[in-house]
Parts: structure tokens; sequence; C-alpha cells
């Protein structure tokens, strides 16, 4: 194959981008590039996808406008270099090319097939697959080595990171030239390897992934789960409520297609809840009905979150709190701004708070006690008769829910005084089922693991796998960055207790994340 063409600029204000299928990311993307001053050829089979896409294109520069980040003027003018049509013939002079289509290798392999043979090089051929890996779109197809995946996040639009793939056979000058496109997009590019969900698709399966588990175990319900990942983890959006934004259809594609690619990794197995869902039409806003209902009056599709609670009411009672970590020493110091008198384990309290992941062997407690549940379900715990579990995940001062859990022999009084406690304290109460690490626990040690693994296997560095994660999937904080503010022995701890409560090769351990003493380092 001829590699000697030279590298088109991609400075030049006149250069042309195609982008194959307007679906919502296509359209973004091609807005996205009409703002940044390239003409697009948008193709879609549809004619109905088309006017639509065009619709959304022209509403977005307009509200770019009515944002004063273009004039009215300039908004209009922006759209005219948008052309639309069916065929890709007509993609044929355009400068680089990015296809945008339905995750199914046949369609994409079928649509390189012909790119490949109408656009010339040195015409940049890119998938924005994010499931497929990049090798398996080009393989067998000539001029394979200007294939890449440049993978978008949803909204194009909005969303600061790009991946950038090389496949197997891409060559440097390809990748050079999709990095330089990304970065005239506005976007922060991550080099990623050409695996299974690439780094930031791939990073980001627990989230949803874990919640259905929780949900299938009955450990919380899908309001619950969302609630507590919004209101403790600090996240936009649920994984529930992320699943129908994205489609409910589309997230189990993704999910069968990691199941299909790895030969059946646990970790990514598909939930029967979501391909239930799929199956009764159920696909997310886009039809009205997902996880929630969707009203066309635009009314909210779920309660609004409370106000956050003022501490405060202590009243001189005494409590101790025991353990030396650093969520000790936070509710200490919470629960002596909130008036509670903090003395040692001597004291006759009115309640005990128990902060250590593992006791071995599970000491006796007070009956009047709230223990922490991360490394063992509360049922696990010995000498806990009429206990309360609790559980809090670090950064503990920027999270503003508890989640409580009760076993059989949970007296009323542990129950009510833990409840009392942490609203004392500033925080709402989520009560849930009984499991290591309960809910936002279990999900987020779920994300520390599997970022653990990338780091094991080369596919990114700590800081990429955190940047895609703040960057892509607009999280409060990356998963390295989690596992130093939870600490890796509470992430530890959930994961084995998981394992060990589970019977599970799901929760099975990275070895990296077993012998770390910083995944950051």
């Amino acid at each position: 194959m001829d590699r000697s063409y030279s590298l088109r600029s991609v400075d030049s204000r006149s250069q042309t981008l195609g982008v194959v299928g307007a679906g919502s990311m296509g359209a973004g993307i091609a807005e996205l590039a009409l703002a940044r001053g390239l003409a697009v050829v948008l193709i879609d089979a549809s004619e109905a996808a088309l006017t639509l896409a065009r619709e959304r294109i022209e509403a977005g520069l307009q509200r770019s406008a009515d944002r004063g980040r273009l004039s009215t003027a300039d908004a209009t003018e922006v759209s005219k270099r948008l052309e639309t049509g069916a065929e890709l013939d007509a993609l044929t002079d355009c400068d680089f090319v990015i296809e945008a289509i339905a995750e199914s290798l046949e369609t994409k392999r079928q649509v390189f097939a012909r790119l490949s043979a109408i656009c010339p090089p040195p015409t940049l051929l890119a998938t924005n697959t994010s499931s497929l890996r990049v090798s398996a779109v080009a393989a067998g197809l000539p001029d394979r080595e200007r294939i890449v995946g440049l993978h978008f996040f949803n909204p194009a639009t909005r969303m600061k990171l790009v991946e950038v793939i090389g496949g197997m056979e891409s060559d440097a000058r390809s990748v050079a030239q999709a990095v330089a496109l990304a970065e005239r997009l506005g976007k922060k590019v991550i080099q990623a390897r050409d695996g299974i969900g690439f780094l930031v698709n791939r990073s980001a399966r627990p989230y949803v992934g874990e919640a259905l588990r929780l949900v299938q175990e009955g450990v919380a319900s899908f309001e619950q789960v969302d609630r507590i990942c919004r209101l403790a983890g600090g996240f936009r959006m649920g994984p529930f409520e992320l699943a129908d934004l994205i489609g409910v259809d589309v997230n189990l594609e993704i999910t069968e297609s990691f199941w299909f690619q790895s030969y059946g990794e646990p970790r990514w197995r598909p939930s029967p809840i979501q391909a239930q869902l799929v199956a009764a039409g159920r696909l997310g806003r886009k039809v009205g009905a997902g996880f929630y209902a969707y009203s066309e009056d635009g009314r909210p599709h779920r309660e609004p979150d409370p106000e956050p609670l003022l501490a405060g009411g202590g009243d001189g009672r005494i409590v101790v709190v025991n353990g030396n970590s650093d969520l000790a020493r936070f509710i200490r110091r919470a629960a002596t701004e909130a008036s509670f008198d903090v003395r040692g384990p001597d004291d006759l309290p009115w309640l005990t708070v128990e902060t250590d992941p593992t006791p071995t062997p599970p000491r006796a407690v007070p009956t009047t006690s709230a223990i922490l549940c991360a490394g063992m379900a509360l049922r696990e715990r010995g000498t806990v008769d009429g206990a309360c579990g609790f559980h809090l995940l670090g950064p503990a001062e920027q999270s503003r829910l508890v989640e409580v859990t009760s076993a059989d022999s949970t007296g009323a009084a542990s129950r009510e005084r833990t409840v009392e406690f942490f609203n004392a304290l500033g925080f709402h109460v989520e009560e849930v089922g009984d499991a290591p690490g309960m809910v936002l626990g279990r999900i987020v040690s779920q994300l520390v693991n599997e970022a653990a693994f990338c780091l094991e296997e080369g596919v990114a560095g700590a800081g990429d796998i955190d940047d895609g994660a703040r960057l892509g999937l607009n999280y409060p904080r990356g998963p390295i960055e989690w596992s130093q503010a939870a600490g890796l022995d509470h992430v530890r701890a959930v994961l084995h207790g998981l394992e060990r409560w589970r019977g599970e090769e799901r929760y099975r351990m990275s070895p990296l994340l077993a012998v770390s003493a910083s995944l950051a380092a």
C-alpha cells in the first residue's frame, strides 16, 4: 500500500467533513464541525432522519447565537455549509469522513468498504464506534492504514473529550491526522488502545452494570440507586436516568457487544432487567418510557432531590466513634460540630459508631450501635445483636446522604438513633438492603477495580483514566482519584466482601489493585 501521500492540514477553513449517520451523534458531530469552520456533508438513507438532523443542527446553531457565541447572521451563514444526502458517493471530495451509525460490525464494514473505494488517500476515514474494535472494522479492507477510531461522547457539541484509537494497521500519519482534527474541533484528546470499549466506555461499564445487579438482588430500587448516586456520590445523573438518556436498547447492545467480544467476562454480563425493558419497547427518553416515564408536557420524571440538611441538634449526647480511618476522623469532627459529646470507648454512649471496614475477628459491639458495612454485610458481623448498618464513602465531606440497613436482629433504638445521628450531621438517610458496600460502595469499588484492570493491561495511564471519566462521562471525579478519597483498604474490603457474599468471579480483584499502595503512582 502506498503510504507516501502527504498529510492534509486541518488548519484550512475550506475543508469538508463527511458524516455518515444522521442520528443524535452524527448530527452533533456535524453541528460541532460547522461551528468550527468546516463544511459538512451529512449522509443517511432516511430522509426523515436527515430532516430531523438539519432541524436539530439549525436549532443548536441558533442557541449558540442566542448565547452570544455566534451572531444570528453567522448562524445562518454556517448552516449554509451543511449539505445532506442519501448516497455515500456524495463524500468523494471530503477531507475527512466519520462514520456514526449503529453498532453493527457487518454494517460498518460495508460502509468502510464503499468509503475506501470512493474516497482517495489522503482522506481520513474514522469510525465513531464505542464498543467494536477498530481493527475488526478495518480488517481486510483496502487502505486500512487510514482507518482509525474517533470516538465522540454525547452530546458531541458539549462533551470535551474525544478518544483517538489506532487499529492494528492504522498508520501513525492517520492517527496524527485524527488527533489534529479532534483538537481543531476543540476537544481534549485521549489516545486509547484498540480493545473492547477502548478506555472510557470500558471503565464506565460498572456504573450501569452494577446498578442493575443491585436492583436484581433487591438491595435497592432503581429510584433509590439513582438518588444515592446523586446525593452520596455527586453524580449529575443516576445510572438509570443515564441509561434512559443513552437509550436502554443502545446500552444493552453495547453490553452484549462487550460480553460477546470478551468471551463471557463475568464483569460485563448483560442484565435480564435491561433485556426485558427492551423487549417491552421501553427504550428510554426517546420513546417516552424506560426505567422512568417521560411526559410530553415536560413534567419531571422524578421527584426533585431534597434540600441539604443543616447540621446540629446533638444536644450534648454522648457518642463513641471507633476506628482510625479518615472516615472515623471525619465523623468525630462532624459530630463535635453538631454538638454531640464525642468520647472514648470506655464511656456509656447514646450511640456507638464502628468504622472499621473489615474487623478481624468481628468484635462485640454495644447493642445501640451503627456499624460500617463495607467488607461485610450486617448479618455477617458476628455479635451485633441490636446493631444497625450504615455505609458512607469518602470523600465524606462532599456527600449529602448516608445509606443504612437493618437485619432481623436490629433494635428499634439502634435504627432510630442511627438515622437521627446522621441527620444531625447534615446527611439525608436512605434505607437499603443488607450487602457489603450497600449501593454506592459497590458501584464505586467496581469502577475502581475496572480502572485497575485498565492500568494493569496498559489500556491507558491513571491521568487519562480520570480525564476520561470527568470529561467524557461527567463523573464528579475519576476512579483513580476516588480510590484515593475512599481509601484502597475500603475498596478492597468491599470487593473481598462481595466475592465472598455473592460467590461470583464478577467481583474478583485486579492483581494490581490487590497489591498497590496507590493506583496513582
